[in-house]
């Protein structure tokens, strides 16, 4: 009769359950949130986190994938990251969002946001990217680069044009409208306390 160990005895599968827990954890996701986003089921991310099951090398990547890592940084293992971390300019995996009206792509490594996230925003002529309320704490830093935009955050409502900057309160609906014929160049800064 064999046993089943109620946690993972070898280190590295130990390191992954508290790891995948400390991810989920940190940036607020639910175990369905995290099943969603990387394709894993709710019931083999849950026996993961307890230490009850091996997940192949399949299903790591498809977990670290969804958090913006390697598998070498889902482990945390030094000797597996870069000491300088690079986002190609091509890289399609870092467009959180491409259509006619808004293309919005993250700049920062994915798995640095923890508390700091930066986009580069692209919104096409008289175009808007409509925001819910982030989580309590969130402020936004917008930066015009190229043409002009509103700026609507719940009551506050301002103007910027190139080279112009806007810090607000995001854990409340907010806009960016494109209110010009040109195509919208920006600089967006996430911060979370």
């Amino acid at each position: 009769m064999t046993q089943t160990p109620s946690r993972q005895e070898d280190g590295g599968g130990q390191l992954l359950c508290d790891r995948v827990i400390e991810l989920r954890k940190k940036r607020g996701l639910t175990l369905d949130q995290l099943a969603s986003a990387c394709g894993v089921s709710r019931s083999m991310l849950s026996q993961i986190e307890r230490g009850r099951a091996n997940p192949t090398l399949a299903v790591t990547l498809r977990i670290a994938q969804a958090f913006g890592l390697s598998i070498g940084d889902l482990v945390d293992q030094p000797w597996t990251a870069s000491s300088i971390e690079v986002v190609r300019g091509n890289d399609t995996t870092h467009l959180f969002r491409d259509d006619r009206e808004c293309r919005i792509r993250t700049l920062s490594p994915l798995h640095l946001e923890k508390h700091v996230e930066f986009y580069e925003l692209r919104i096409a002529p008289h175009a808007s990217l409509r925001s819910a309320p982030h989580f309590e704490g969130t402020r936004e830093l917008l930066t015009i680069s190229q043409g002009s935009a509103r700026i609507i955050a719940g009551d506050n409502a301002c103007h910027l044009a190139a080279g112009d900057s806007a810090h607000y309160h995001a854990d409340q609906e907010h806009t960016i409208e494109n209110d010009s014929d040109d195509e919208l160049l920006a600089f967006l800064v996430v911060t979370y306390e």
